[in-house]
């Protein structure tokens, strides 16, 4: 996700309007698939959302689409659709760059010091993939100033709208602008066609991470081994205590002993039971 944004619409007429229970029964459905903490003050958002989707899909109005999705019958396809309908991501490369000063600095020389052949890196709310590219870009440079040391990074997001676009790779050289001129000269491919203001990682970078989708909301984390580094930035603000908790946690049972957790900068754990050590910021060891 990465920092899911909300946006307001043009006004509808009283009959394409969502009706106070029928927006508590969606609250509650967003919330149970996906953690999502929508109060009463964001109907409009969400009636400005859902009037897209129901357009797309047919439907004459939001409450005849509501009605399908509230249904017993509703498929897990719509439930996807409607959860990409609500988490717009907003993201950047580089964004957030004291943590890649501190990845930089301090996790990846420690890595290298103990001898560490392989670093395993999860980005775990990778929206349209600038985080896991970005990511990508500094442990490729350091794996080649440090022989014998190799990396893998998983990216995963709930939204398949976004994670289609990550595959991709294709950015606006605006969205690239934050990327330092050597790395963008040694992983980003300037469009061929004249007056194309688009670029794309190189297949060689893009051949490093693998992209799938995860919701964060599952009782256990589906990955094939413990990571070495955690980011999840600017997903946990969108949940409640109750549900930040278990999500640090959950993290926390991939995340080796001696790892790092990544979190958003306005994303707080005090309080959490949990196994970690702040080392600096939002950036946490785990214990």
């Amino acid at each position: 996700m990465n920092d899911m944004t909300y946006t307001s619409f043009d006004a509808a007429s009283d009959t394409d309007r969502i009706g106070n229970q029928q927006f508590k029964a969606l609250a509650a459905l967003i919330h149970a698939e996906a953690g999502i903490n929508l109060k009463p003050s964001k109907q409009t958002m969400l009636e400005g959302r859902l009037r897209r989707r129901a357009r797309s899909a047919g439907f004459a109005t939001i409450r005849e689409y509501c009605d399908l999705v509230l249904s017993p019958g509703v498929s897990q396809s719509e439930i996807e659709h409607l959860i990409n309908a609500v988490t717009t991501n907003k993201t950047d490369f580089f964004r957030e760059p004291m943590h890649f000063d501190v990845l930089l600095e301090t996790v990846l020389p420690e890595f290298a010091e103990n001898r560490q052949r392989m670093v395993r890196c999860w980005s775990a709310a990778c929206s349209t993939g600038a985080e896991p590219y970005t990511l990508a870009m500094l442990l490729d440079e350091f794996a080649g100033q440090h022989r014998g040391i190799d990396y893998q990074i998983v990216a995963t997001d709930l939204d398949t709208e976004v994670l289609a676009t990550a595959i991709k790779g294709i950015y606006s050289s605006e969205m690239i602008a934050p990327v330092p001129d050597h790395l963008r000269r040694r992983y980003v491919l300037e469009s061929k066609s004249p007056g194309r203001a688009e670029v794309r990682i190189v297949p060689e970078l893009r051949r490093k991470v693998a992209f799938g989708r995860l919701n964060l909301m599952e009782a256990r984390y589906p990955l094939d081994t413990l990571m070495d580094i955690i980011f999840c930035r600017n997903v946990l603000i969108y949940f409640d205590k109750a549900t930040q908790e278990a999500v640090v946690n959950r993290l926390c049972e991939r995340l080796r002993p001696g790892g790092y957790l990544f979190l958003g900068h306005s994303e707080s754990i005090t309080g959490f039971a949990h196994c970690l050590t702040q080392v600096a910021g939002t950036v946490f060891r785990r214990d």
